[in-house]
């Protein structure tokens, strides 16, 4: 049995690798009174402006916020937005020494528009092209060069199909995690969706799953949802499925057990960034314990936690022991 306080103490002796799509999250706060006499349209009236780091960026925010040592592996463009995402990346305490300069592609930038706490709209600036050869390679030679150190525990891909990810890259990268002996999970995207093969925990939503492998799920259930592993398995060899249920909770099986996580009731505000929070939290979990359950669990109550905040936020690490705590005061038995 491990005390909860001994698990997040834990965190601190360990050094994550992330590896995938970064992106500035930029919001625009204000309050609506009338309608624009130009065309049938809200004019919102701009309170404040504010940015925050997205995308990989984020699932890294999360492992940092857990106490972890993080490294942050990708690419931004040689612009104000680059500027600003690896600026506040630094500011969080992420290794920011694999972030690669391109001239030739912009720095993902989401600005949202939001009033009373409601998502007016959001302007999407990126380049979604796969990166070329030359900054694939820079890329794999920081990975390479931060798995050869023989301190990273567990390398999490976070995949948001903006073009850094490409099968290639993805199979190179994996072929490094198993010479170093390093764990790996991955939160997918459609495009290198089965890509990830021998992965370790593969952690898609239910929907990514049912559009990749072309199939139909009507009932969430303990027996259908093992037969969805299965049929990832066919395709991934991996070791562990663990499948968000958005409001119905997760799913989680290896070779021996299988079950259903159930959220926890919640006042939900945005349900933005919580997938970056489960694949943050349970790597960091399975990279110290090696059990799916209390990975799951923890990981399902981190996220529900998040979903109450409005846009994307990192997990606060003593409100989620606080909770574990509760629910569970026995520990990790």
């Amino acid at each position: 049995m491990m005390e909860w306080s001994k698990l997040f103490s834990n965190f601190q002796s360990c050094e994550v690798l992330v590896l995938g799509d970064v992106m500035l999250d930029t919001y625009w706060w204000g309050h609506v009174e009338r309608i624009s006499p130009e065309a049938p349209v809200p004019v919102v009236a701009v309170d404040k402006k504010e940015i925050r780091a997205g995308g990989a960026a984020n699932v890294a925010l999360n492992v940092r916020a857990l106490g972890a040592v993080v490294h942050m592996v990708s690419i931004v463009g040689e612009d104000e937005a680059g500027e600003e995402l690896t600026n506040l990346m630094q500011q969080q305490g992420i290794q920011t020494q694999g972030i690669i300069k391109s001239s030739t592609r912009r720095t993902t930038n989401k600005t949202r528009i939001i009033s009373r706490n409601q998502h007016m709209m959001r302007l999407d600036e990126e380049d979604t092209f796969d990166i070329n050869e030359v900054d694939s390679q820079l890329l794999l030679g920081h990975v390479d060069h931060l798995l050869s150190s023989g301190k990273i525990k567990v390398l999490i891909f976070e995949d948001y199909n903006k073009g850094l990810l490409s099968e290639l890259l993805i199979q190179h990268v994996l072929e490094l995690c198993k010479k170093y002996q390093v764990i790996t999970t991955v939160d997918p995207k459609r495009k290198n969706f089965l890509s990830y093969k021998g992965v370790d925990v593969f952690k898609p939503n239910l929907k990514e799953v049912k559009d990749a492998l072309g199939i139909w799920v009507d009932q969430v259930h303990l027996t259908v949802l093992e037969e969805v592993h299965q049929q990832l398995k066919q395709h991934l060899h991996h070791s562990v499925s663990l499948i968000t249920l958005s409001e119905k909770g997760v799913f989680c099986k290896n070779n021996q057990d299988a079950f259903i996580i159930p959220s926890y009731v919640r006042n939900i505000a945005d349900v933005s960034g919580a997938g970056d929070t489960v694949i943050a939290v349970a790597s960091l979990v399975y990279a110290l314990t090696k059990d799916i359950k209390w990975m799951a669990e923890i990981a399902n109550v981190a996220a529900g936690q998040v979903c109450e905040e409005v846009g994307t936020v990192a997990v606060d690490a003593d409100r989620l022991l606080d909770e574990l705590q509760n629910l569970y005061p026995n520990g990790l038995a």
